[in-house]
């Protein structure tokens, strides 16, 4: 896709349906996003030009790649980037909160293209979808092991599933934000504040989609495990895992791909006759300065890259809700 992300299949989506059906509408449609990482990039460049739609999007001071960053906030045009002093789960917390401020809603008519609207993940169960199509003469059940931050992505997948698609188990691996492992765990889900790792897209402290997940599952935590299974990952791990890819089959990993190369090898260990695919997440020159540094290999810039590589960057800073409701009142 235009910002080599796999959230461009649903960012695309969601931002062609909300023209098409705001095409007959006078009043500015304001699209709120939160962006650990490439939401931001995807949903930018989807809703770039489209009639009748605004979009601000917020995102943690220096805790997203340079890449990331340009993909963001170098485009204009309807297209307004908000860097927040804090982290993802400040920016995300910000976007709920605007949703049930009044004084924001009377005046403003607002939705997200974050993956707590699902109509930006909805699509991505066609990747589950096509797996699953490739891989059925195999006649082995089929695991996917699933990179999560917000847990969008490995709903779909669970939605797919609940639809009818023969999909054995799923493994949501994490990075060094595990909330969601530790629940497996300790039956305790105890969300705490974001720590950053190479793996940024993930980091994630409170996923909002887990409730969505929970409730699948009928609130059931002995249901829910039956079907899902989580493992945590350090950088350290995430790097030697982008090594070992790389020496075995040449392939260029991502560092969330890493991750989810991990969780499908933990899960093999014990459950050694399914077959596992675990879902990439971003070109690698994406994280350029992790991948280089890992193993050492010169990647070309794809075009969609060489784009935006060079574009000024152009983005607003604020500190707190206080600043942001002041910023979207005049906006």
């Amino acid at each position: 896709g235009p910002t080599m992300a796999f959230k461009d299949v649903g960012a695309r989506f969601m931002a062609r349906c909300l023209g098409y059906f705001n095409r007959n509408n006078d009043a500015e449609v304001t699209v709120l996003v939160a962006t650990s990482g490439d939401t931001g990039g995807a949903v930018a460049s989807g809703f770039l030009g489209v009639k009748g739609v605004r979009v601000v999007i917020l995102y943690p001071s220096g805790k997203v790649s340079d890449v990331q960053e340009k993909q963001l906030t170098t485009l204009g045009q309807n297209i307004t980037a908000l860097e927040v002093d804090g982290t993802f789960d400040d920016c995300q917390d910000m976007v709920k909160k605007a949703f049930l401020d009044v004084d924001l809603t009377s005046q403003l008519e607002l939705t997200s293209a974050n993956s707590i609207n699902v109509a930006r993940w909805l699509p991505q169960m066609f990747y589950f979808m096509f797996a699953y199509k490739q891989l059925k003469a195999l006649k082995k059940p089929l695991v996917f092991s699933v990179p999560s931050g917000n847990f969008g992505n490995i709903c779909a997948g669970m939605v797919a599933q609940k639809m009818g698609f023969p999909i054995a188990h799923f493994i949501a691996s994490n990075n060094a934000n595990n909330v969601v492992t530790r629940y497996l765990d300790t039956n305790s889900y105890d969300p705490y504040p974001s720590v950053q790792t190479i793996s940024n897209a993930m980091d994630v402290g409170n996923p909002s989609n887990f409730i969505r997940i929970q409730a699948l599952y009928d609130n059931d935590i002995n249901i829910l495990k039956s079907n899902l299974s989580s493992y945590s990952f350090s950088d350290n791990e995430t790097k030697t895992a982008l090594k070992t890819i790389y020496s075995n089959s040449g392939y260029i990993a991502d560092p969330h791909g890493a991750v989810g190369y991990l969780g499908a090898k933990t899960y093999l260990t014990n459950h050694p006759n399914v077959q596992t695919v675990f879902l990439e997440t971003a070109h690698p020159t994406k994280f350029l300065d992790v991948v280089k540094d890992t193993i050492s290999v010169d990647i070309a810039l794809p075009p969609q890259i060489q784009l935006v590589i060079d574009q000024q960057k152009k983005a607003i800073l604020i500190e707190n809700y206080d600043e942001f409701k002041a910023f979207m009142l005049k906006f």
